[in-house]
């Protein structure tokens, strides 16, 4: 069985990633079920050999479609000083975009 993977950068975070692999990434600003091409790959590796970039391997991209934008669950960000009577209370919803790598060309 021939596993390929891959590291790729976007979001400022590295992934590694497989063909048929679902990931959830910062939000991609590119429309629902549209195609995405991930160019900024640090390492390509399989069974037989591994290519590692200094720091992006030149020609090397990951191919993937949009399956889904969304919004992650609510967090609580809460501030608090002791004896100050200062108190903050906020909620936040990151977004994301889901991806599901299709191949990768090296």
């Amino acid at each position: 069985m021939n596993m390929q993977f891959a590291v790729i950068k976007t979001g400022g975070k590295q992934y590694k990633v497989s063909p048929g692999q679902k990931i959830k990434i910062e939000k991609l600003d590119a429309p629902e079920k549209g195609g995405v091409v991930f160019d900024e790959v640090l390492l390509v590796g399989d069974d037989k050999e591994t290519k590692i970039g200094q720091p992006f391997i030149k020609g090397a991209k990951v191919e993937g479609k949009i399956l889904e934008q969304g919004r992650n669950k609510k967090i609580i960000v809460y501030k608090y000083k002791s004896k100050k009577r200062y108190q903050v209370k906020r909620g936040h919803r990151q977004p994301f975009t889901m991806v599901e790598i299709k191949k990768i060309v090296v």
